[in-house]
């Protein structure tokens, strides 16, 4: 049984950093946006820790995301300003690069193939020596072997990214609907709306599904619509300084930009804060819908950080969270209209970089919701991507030295 009818242009489903910043740019295009989401800014957007890194994250068979994330970092200075104009909030954004440091000459040779992958991207950073590295970051232990700076690279708070966004959204016209959508309305072959958590009718022109790893679980999605997400845990830690380290002359969270480190084989990421956190992540643990916070993963943490920077153990363990990412088959997003349905839009799948795609991926969705289409560089994230059969195409592409560069 449902409840009373309404109508808006767009519904977004969801209400992470992805799906407020549809609805802001479509709102600021000039169209009626509702945003369907119990917790706005909350979900996998609020345990992010917001690094903003395309370059230090860069792997094989995935140049074009590379390049998606290139595009996007090109675009947060401005978009992370235009935010703040309009509602008078910080985003915590900066960019004061990333450096990536090794812990041991083992892990030094890793840091050296990803160097060498850099180069083949058209995009290279700086190698350090152990001493270097040091003199860029003091805190760092002296065992540390080598390491890589990337000075474009940033990162954001995504806690204060959502809170910007959802005011804009608000500001610029969009309603925000403090309810589950629960089911998807079709009607003669097309997307139509759907039916919230309280019973209310919501039809729509479009409808843009940003609801993250639980995108694919939406009832009334015909089979060949549903979108291959699934969740992919990981835990995180937010340290907090209590005074002592800048009393004792130290910088705010022990560091001066992110850091992320190979130690003896593992990953681990620091990200520091101008309020003086540090976020520490992340595991990436393929366990279904799990939020559980494990022992062994805050170990882990803590062991490969301390290694790195042994001053952490001075801090206040502040916050423990568990997130669910939305991983893909190849790891890219989902972006543009469905194969399946007609009228649905899919902005969802970004895995671990929804924080540094939500500029692009903005654009992309308003784009396609005015009619303006999508830039080239969007389109091998395009949901259709599979029938075309080109994750084969790109993964030996990516793979082939001397890549073509960016467009």
């Amino acid at each position: 049984m449902t409840g009373p009818a309404a109508s808006t242009d767009v519904l977004v489903i969801g209400g992470g950093v992805i799906g407020l910043s549809v609805a802001w740019r479509a709102a600021e295009a000039g169209l009626r946006v509702t945003v369907a989401d119990p917790d706005p800014g909350g979900g996998a957007s609020r345990a992010a820790a917001g690094m903003l890194t395309p370059l230090a994250e860069a792997a094989y068979a995935e140049h074009d995301l590379f390049c998606l994330g290139q595009e996007s970092l090109g675009r947060y200075p401005a978009f992370t300003a235009a935010l703040t104009s309009l509602t008078g909030l910080p985003t915590g954004f900066r960019q004061d690069g990333t450096l990536q440091v090794a812990y041991d000459h083992d892990d030094l040779a890793v840091l050296a193939e990803l160097h060498r992958l850099q180069a083949e991207f058209g995009r290279q950073a700086s190698e350090l020596t152990a001493r270097q590295c040091r003199e860029a970051e003091p805190m760092l232990d002296p065992s540390v072997s080598g390491g890589l700076l990337t000075p474009d690279d940033g990162s954001v708070d995504p806690r204060l990214l959502t809170a910007a966004l959802l005011a804009a959204a608000e500001l610029t016209g969009a309603t925000m609907t403090r309810q589950p959508a629960i089911e998807l309305l079709t009607e003669d072959g097309k997307a139509g709306g759907a039916v919230l958590g309280d019973g209310t009718v919501l039809r729509a022109a479009s409808v843009v599904l940003a609801a993250g790893w639980q995108s694919a679980g939406l009832a009334g999605l015909p089979a060949t619509a549903v979108p291959q997400v699934r969740p992919v845990k990981g835990q995180i830690l937010r340290l907090r300084d209590n005074g002592a380290t800048r009393a004792a002359g130290l910088p705010a969270g022990l560091l001066t930009r992110t850091v992320r480190g190979i130690v003896r084989g593992s990953t681990v990421y620091l990200v520091p804060r101008a309020t003086g956190e540090l976020v520490v992540g992340a595991t990436q643990e393929e366990l279904g819908a799990d939020t559980t916070v494990t022992a062994g993963g805050v170990w882990q943490l803590l062991r490969d950080a301390r290694l790195l920077v042994p001053g952490i153990t001075e801090l206040e363990l502040a916050e423990v969270t568990a997130g669910l990412r939305p991983g893909t088959p190849d790891n890219g997003p989902l972006i543009g209209p469905s194969p399946g349905l007609p009228g649905l839009l899919l902005a969802t799948g970004h895995f671990r970089s929804g924080v540094l795609l939500a500029p692009v991926t903005a654009e992309v969705i308003a784009g396609y919701l005015t009619g303006a289409g999508a830039p080239p560089v969007a389109t091998p994230f395009a949901p259709d991507r599979a029938a075309r059969a080109t994750r084969a195409a790109r993964a030996t592409r990516a793979a082939t030295p001397g890549a073509a560069p960016c467009r």
